[in-house]
């Protein structure tokens, strides 16, 4: 079964309790791209107070850690926008 948006939300609310999350499926916008095929598109917003003074690839990591059981089930691309309490 293919991955859908409440999913991505309920993993990254369970490993980052974030204090804001916006997870938006963007997978419309791709169709007829080679890669829709292999997959869903999304774009997450997420602010969390355990993203502080790390650099923006440890954050992304973070994410895709969180989302790692997740991914082979059809996440072909993930945007990530995840910032520290705080910043704009």
């Amino acid at each position: 079964m293919p991955v859908d948006r409440s999913e991505i939300d309920a993993a990254l609310r369970e490993a980052l309790a974030p204090e804001s999350l916006e997870v938006r499926d963007d997978s419309h916008l791709h169709a007829g791209h080679a890669g829709a095929r292999e997959g869903r598109h999304f774009h997450v917003t997420i602010v969390s107070s355990r993203f502080n003074q790390l650099s923006r690839v440890k954050r992304h990591r973070l994410v895709y850690d969180a989302l790692q059981s997740l991914i082979p089930r059809g996440i072909h691309a993930l945007a990530i926008d995840a910032r520290a309490p705080g910043e704009s």
